[in-house]
């Protein structure tokens, strides 16, 4: 699990969301931003505050202002206290011209400073999100993960039995793949967990007989998602004839696994010879979305059986 993040990696990663430009303090690119037990998720990113000192120090136009009504020596020691906290990263919001004592000293003391085009409110509450999303408690998974009928689908299965394959037929028929092989999975909410690709996997699929694969340069940049959150999981498994008759007809192959201490519905697809797995997977999807607002079809086949032995027991 990846509970820190360097300021390095949050400048390459969201550069352009975030609209940002390296100001000064180079040297300190590789400060580290994490969530401990006596840090809050607040304390990791705000407003000036070196009393209290953020390791995300935002300046916008009202702490710039401050700063400029100091008399020379105030506004000295204010920003030696500053750097002397060691933040992660000093960030001037809204374009606004940063002063050139500041950007002096965070040189000095190779503090990252960084200039970002958003506005204050919505840089801190993009920085808070991505920070969130960063240092989430992480798993990797073995299988594919992909995005059918707009739902997240994770194929998991003992190595050959045709995930990638099958992922691969998924995507000749408009599905999106997001991960071949080890999708990383983060808990990012309550109840929710969101998958993505690794950065060296990303856009590449490895397929038994064709070798490594290249989905976004195939099939164009609409068949690539770059994450998605879980919300079903299809197990492939291997069965004889014999045991096909053994699966329950009625209710499928259905129980619930646990990623990140969150429960997540899989269904297992036997795999065996003249069976469509894109055609089963899509099925079960489309029913998951289904029972998802309520509807059970295995309950309302069994009602309507219950109903019409009822009708017919009743004497006319």
């Amino acid at each position: 699990m990846n509970d820190t993040v360097t300021v390095n990696l949050l400048f390459q990663r969201y550069q352009q969301r975030l609209g940002l430009q390296w100001l000064a303090g180079r040297g300190g690119e590789q400060r580290t931003l994490r969530y401990s037990a006596d840090t809050s998720g607040h304390s990791l990113i705000g407003y000036l505050n070196v009393i209290h000192s953020n390791r995300l120090q935002l300046l916008g136009p009202i702490e710039l202002d401050y700063l400029n009504k100091l008399d020379t020596a105030s506004r000295q020691q204010l920003i030696e206290q500053l750097c002397a906290g060691e933040p992660a990263a000093v960030v001037i919001a809204e374009q606004q011209s940063a002063p050139d004592d500041l950007c002096g000293f965070c040189e000095k003391t190779h503090t990252p400073l960084l200039l970002s085009n958003l506005g204050s409110a919505k840089l801190m509450s993009s920085l808070r999100h991505y920070l969130d999303d960063e240092l989430a408690e992480k798993t990797v998974v073995h299988g594919v993960f992909l995005e059918v009928h707009g739902m997240g689908v994770l194929l998991t299965g003992e190595s050959s039995v045709g995930k990638s394959e099958l992922a691969l037929e998924l995507i000749s028929r408009n599905h999106r793949l997001i991960a071949d092989d080890a999708p990383e999975f983060s808990r990012v909410g309550p109840d929710t967990v969101r998958g993505r690709c690794p950065e060296v996997l990303r856009d590449f699929i490895e397929v038994r007989g064709l070798g490594i694969l290249n989905i976004r340069a195939m099939y164009g940049d609409s068949a690539i998602k770059f994450n998605k959150d879980l919300r079903l999981i299809v197990h492939l498994q291997r069965l004889a004839a014999e045991d096909l008759h053994k699966v329950d007809r009625l209710k499928g192959s259905y129980r619930k696994r646990t990623i990140l201490d969150i429960e997540i519905p899989e269904a297992t697809l036997p795999v065996a010879s003249g069976r469509n797995l894109a055609v089963l997977v899509e099925a079960a999807v489309r029913d998951h979305i289904l029972l998802r607002k309520g509807y059970n079809a295995a309950e309302a086949f069994s009602q309507r059986q219950r109903e019409l032995i009822q009708a017919q027991t009743i004497p006319s």
